[in-house]
């Protein structure tokens, strides 16, 4: 009977389902689960201290115009016809291992040269070969990144792995094609995120991964190839070497973590250290050991008040120490707690405003249109916090009715309070000059002023409101008072009068001359 329907259908989902999910477990690099794993720190790098203050990298040597920094190792920088390389001082120690670089290959141009390149081989390369950066004919792997098209079938940048037995040249011409095992096109310039690749060697498999740099998840790989059957040298020194060319790019690379695979039941012998190394560490751990005591016993003379014995009191807590500790805890809880409290506070006053500023919206869309009894008040949308239920709302207005009774009974109290001055006043104003005052006789006198000129300048502005609008303009006269005639004989009977006076007295002085 043939396996047809939905349940045929479903079944095949599934197993397709499974199978993806394998293979995504596959291109994570999780095949070999029960594999046991060592970090190898001889033969990785690392920052923040990648490279010391001399300028070395532990474990490592490079050379060429390679520049090693805190950070990352420059392999090339972007300049024309550079080269350089990196390798490990010694070779490795076990069979199967798997290697991760991260690292980053900028530039200005859309094309860039020539690229970088991982070495698994029997002897170190040079500094300056004509194989990016490193010797041709070399004894085992090459994994090269290469960005430059020379074949111009513009299938760069390539990612592919290249065997060698010692005796063959690379074909720089057609770009290793005729020579490489196995390859992927992936492009690995100018990322926004420093791009990785995780070569493992198991078994006579090489598997690498690749990230594309288009992600900050470091785990986001996917399949580049995967060869069987790969035999390898089971020592060998691990290199990384670049070199630019017409076009030029900065060859970074930040990390290169090596760690030994073991098959399972197979735990790596931990090998001690040699006597040697161990007389050596020794010798060293003493020298220093006694230039510590040195240096400490001339500190010691040269400042005799500071020296004090350790006490060993100094490195535990004391209960004063605890309790503050204690309080500086429990007041930091209360300034978070205080300042979570603030924040929600302002959350609801801002709700709060946006609340009443939309009912002041609503209220000027539809004024002085109250709802029918027994009509639902509608939900008032927010902009931001949401809706409004009909239980917030009740609450609003309650406590609007609330301020509003507040208001009318502190109007009611201020106008008893004014009808009562005035009352007082009054009494005061009638009272005979004999009785007794609750106050003194100079505020009484002052008071009795103030009311007196207060009832003056009542009494002057009642009459000067009653006057104004009584008072018409007057216009100018449209005659003179006095014309013209009249002016001059006045004028004449004034001039006669002086010219009579000035005669009279003439001549009572000369009959007086005459008398003498």
């Amino acid at each position: 009977m043939a396996l047809t329907g939905p349940r045929f259908r479903v079944s095949s989902a599934v197993i397709l389902l499974v199978f993806l999910i394998c293979s995504h477990n596959n291109a994570r690099g999780n095949i070999n689960t029960g594999v046991h794993r060592r970090f190898e720190y001889k033969y990785s790098f690392k920052p923040p201290y990648l490279a010391q203050k001399d300028g070395t990298v532990p474990f490592w040597e490079y050379g060429g115009n390679a520049i090693a920094s805190s950070e990352s190792v420059r392999v090339a920088p972007s300049l024309r016809s550079q080269k350089g390389a990196i390798w490990t001082k010694s070779k490795t120690n076990f069979d199967w291992w798997e290697v991760e670089i991260v690292f980053r290959i900028t530039g200005r141009g859309r094309i860039g040269a020539d690229g970088l390149a991982f070495w698994y081989t029997t002897e170190k390369g040079d500094y300056n070969g004509p194989v990016f950066g490193s010797s041709d004919r070399w004894t085992g792997l090459g994994l090269f990144f290469d960005s430059f098209d020379n074949d111009n079938k513009h299938n760069n940048p390539y990612i592919m792995a290249v065997l060698n037995d010692g005796t063959k040249n690379f074909d720089h011409q057609n770009d290793g094609t005729t020579q490489l095992l196995a390859g992927c096109l992936r492009d690995f310039r100018n990322k926004p995120f420093p791009t990785r690749a995780r070569i493992e060697y198991y078994q006579n498999v090489l598997t690498v991964l690749f990230h594309n740099g288009m992600t900050n998840n470091n785990d986001d790989y996917e399949m580049c190839l995967r060869a069987d059957g790969v035999i390898l040298p089971k020592n060998g020194y691990f290199g990384l070497s670049a070199a630019t060319g017409g076009l030029a790019d900065d060859h970074d690379v930040f990390h290169f973590l090596t760690t030994s695979l073991h098959p399972p039941g197979q735990l790596p012998d931990v090998k001690k250290l040699a006597e040697e190394d161990s007389e050596k560490l020794s010798k060293e751990y003493q020298d220093y050991q006694r230039k510590l005591d040195q240096q400490r016993e001339e500190y010691r003379k040269e400042h005799p008040d500071e020296r004090k014995d350790d006490d060993p009191e100094d490195w535990f807590e004391s209960d004063n120490q605890r309790e503050l500790r204690q309080i500086w805890q429990a007041q930091s809880t209360m300034s978070e707690v205080l300042r979570d409290m603030s924040r929600k506070i302002d959350e609801v006053i801002g709700r709060q405003e946006r609340t009443m500023s939309l009912i002041a919206t609503q209220g000027q869309q539809q004024p002085g249109v109250p709802p029918q009894p027994g009509q639902q008040v509608p939900q008032i949308q927010g902009g931001v916090g949401g809706g409004i239920s009909r239980a917030e709302l009740d609450l609003i207005l309650n406590n609007q009715n609330v301020m509003l009774n507040t208001i009318r009974e502190a109007r009611a109290l201020i106008g008893d309070v004014h009808a009562k001055s005035d009352n007082i006043l009054n009494n005061q104003a009638r009272a005979p000059s004999a009785q007794v005052q609750a106050v003194g006789y100079d505020m009484q006198g002052f008071i009795s002023e103030m009311r007196d000129g207060l009832n003056q300048v009542k009494q002057g502005v009642s009459l000067v409101g009653q006057r104004m609008p009584n008072s018409l303009p007057q216009s100018c006269p449209s005659q003179s008072c006095v014309s013209v005639t009249m002016f001059l004989v006045v004028t004449v009977v004034q001039l006669g009068l002086f010219l009579a006076y000035n005669i009279y007295k003439s001549r009572n002085e000369a009959q007086a001359k005459k008398f003498y």
